[in-house]
């Protein structure tokens, strides 16, 4: 096999006879511009089912594909897409005699996911010496263990491919057995790859907004605990109540009684005990008695795991799925519609309303009612930073989600390090009028010569001026050298402090804070919600990131003066200021 030619937005399934012609087109067009024989081109397809195939635009395409081959994986990781997020790429090094093996893995997956695989497409390439019949004895079990162990929806589909090639450009004595101690490092290495893999398309999963991972233990044998994972993950009620973080286990109970007596496994209730993100809920055939909103705010975090316990056999295995949330629908509800290819180009989603249903449509008009309603007439400081200022379509992007405050009532106080220009203009461009302030005019900022930098105080009559007169303060705190020695101030200041101080004196409700991070982090897990009170005995107790422990203070002291929350998100995800004020989940950390 010399080459692999993946289509993304048409299945080429169930199309009439000429689907079959028109795969060989392609890897006969491939072959011709690689000059090799065409049963040396592997094909493979993912996307709309029951659509011809636009065989003559591709084979008009071949010589531009070719052309732009490189050793850069990202271009072809970003063309497998159909509806994921992201981009699903993973990488191992191994030494086999002394010299370093490589294993690569592509994959795409994202909805119609579900053992076995269905629209699930890897690629899995490696330098080693190793022959095609011991590289597909590795690859059995391990698809297995990884990709036929995630469900999305419980949806199979036309379409799934896992192909693993091996070219042997490491040089490296040739792995004869995976018994050896080369052969099990590589198929460890093989493994490590197809379930971050797994793992990713899991994550990525249509309207997703948790990674859900099943481990059972105790089953009679491996096969058996496998299949009580994936009843588990699979189960609609079990992934609709991990959306709304609920922790009726008995769904869970449910789901594993069902796959016992469809499958006739041996099951026992008193041999059975659950766990939820590692809390014991079920032990022993008894409820056991738990915190149930502690358990609730931990069930909103990113990553859900459930431990299942079956029996005192030895047989374990896990699974790994997704929460079912109101997106999946909206999303398989105008499928074909999400998937466009503007301008020529390669096929992306299509995220416009004007391309969704007019139920939709409707939908989301109406829900914008609730949010109108809470925002109306309050005011909100969001402090944001390089990253933004860093690249226009970021900039561009926040200056949106400004106006769509501003359009629900909302009045925002933008408050930045660095040059005001980049956002006035891209306010200006989305149709807003703001202006730049430095901590110098209408001596809006002061603090102390030998004071702290977080000791400022604000005079806000600059501020409500602006806001009275309809525009949007975008507010530079700092000080020139002249104005410093004026105003009695030493120059230097903590952007967010001042920003925390500027919502308590103009009385905003919210203060966001944009970085480079997440959100708060416990245990690598994004912690979705917190109060007050925790996120002050986690400063103190050193639990936070070293970064954010500033910004931790300053939101501590805003909420104590009487903002009503504060959010810490990552600027780096466009929009991410309307999808943490207009979802009920949000996407960082918001403190009560």
């Amino acid at each position: 096999m010399r080459a692999i030619v993946v289509a993304s937005g048409n299945a080429n399934a169930c199309a009439g006879e000429r689907s079959e012609r028109d795969n060989d087109r392609m890897a006969k067009a491939i072959a011709r511009a690689l000059d090799v024989n065409e049963d040396a081109v592997l094909t493979a397809a993912t996307g709309v089912i029951g659509v011809p195939f636009p065989i003559e635009r591709m084979e008009a395409k071949t010589p531009e594909l070719v052309a732009a081959l490189s050793e850069d994986p990202l271009p072809t990781a970003e063309a497998l897409l159909t509806t994921d997020t992201v981009t699903k790429i993973a990488s191992r090094e191994i030494y086999v005699g002394g010299m370093r093996v490589r294993v690569l893995g592509l994959a795409k997956g994202s909805g119609m996911v579900h053992p076995n695989m269905a629209t699930v497409l890897c690629f899995l390439l490696t330098d080693a010496v190793i022959g095609a019949e011991l590289l597909d004895a590795a690859l059995g079990p391990i698809v297995d263990e990884t990709f036929n162990a995630v469900s999305i929806d419980g949806a199979t589909s036309t379409n799934d491919t896992v192909l693993a090639l091996a070219n042997g450009l490491a040089e490296n004595p040739e792995i004869t057995s995976l018994e050896g101690e080369a052969g099990r490092a590589f198929s460890a290495a093989l493994l490590a790859v197809a379930r971050e893999l797994a793992i990713a398309i899991a994550r990525d999963g249509e309207g997703a907004r948790r990674l859900v991972t099943v481990e059972v233990s105790g089953a009679a044998t491996q096969a058996d605990a496998r299949l009580f994972a994936r009843s588990v993950i699979t189960s609609s009620l079990v992934k609709a109540a991990l959306f709304g973080a609920d922790p009726g286990y008995g769904r869970i109970l449910a789901a594993l009684g069902a796959c016992a007596a469809e499958r006739k496994l041996a099951l026992e209730i008193p041999g059975c005990s659950v766990a939820l993100q590692k809390i014991p809920v079920f032990k022993s055939g008894t409820p056991v008695a738990f915190d149930s909103d502690a358990l609730r705010a931990r069930l909103r975090q990113r990553e859900v795991t459930i431990d299942v316990r079956v029996g005192a056999g030895a047989g374990s295995a896990e699974a790994f799925g997704c929460d079912l949330s109101y997106d999946y629908v909206r999303i398989n509800a105008d499928y074909a519609a999400v998937l466009v290819a503007p301008n020529g180009g390669p096929v992306e989603r299509d995220k416009r309303l004007d391309t969704k249903t007019p139920e939709l449509k409707t939908e989301v008009l109406v829900s914008a009612l609730r949010y109108i309603d809470r925002f109306a007439g309050t005011r909100a400081v969001i402090r944001y930073g390089a990253a933004t200022l860093s690249q226009p379509s970021l900039a561009l992007s926040f200056a949106e989600d400004v106006r769509l405050l501003t359009a629900v009532g909302l009045s925002p106080i933008l408050v930045q390090q660095g040059s005001s220009e980049m956002i006035v203009t891209a306010l200006a461009r989305a149709g807003k009028r703001a202006l730049g302030l430095s901590g110098a005019d209408g001596n809006l900022l002061a603090w102390p010569r030998e004071g702290s930098p977080t000791e400022v105080s604000v005079d806000p009559d600059v501020i409500e001026t602006l806001l009275t007169k309809g525009y949007i303060p975008v507010i530079v705190p700092e000080l020139t050298e002249e104005a410093a020695w004026v105003t009695g101030s030493s120059g230097l200041l903590d952007v967010d402090h001042v920003a925390a101080e500027i919502a308590v004196a103009c009385g905003a409700k919210k203060i966001l804070f944009l970085g480079e991070s997440p959100g708060l982090m416990s245990d690598g897990l994004l912690v979705s919600e917190l109060s007050a009170e925790d996120l002050a005995e986690r400063v103190v107790q050193s639990s936070i990131d070293p970064a954010l422990v500033q910004r931790a203070r300053a939101a501590s002291r805003a909420l104590s003066r009487g903002v009503d929350s504060a959010h810490f998100l990552d600027e780096r995800i466009p929009h991410v200021v309307v999808a943490e004020l207009f979802t009920d989940s949000g996407v960082g950390t918001m403190v009560r």
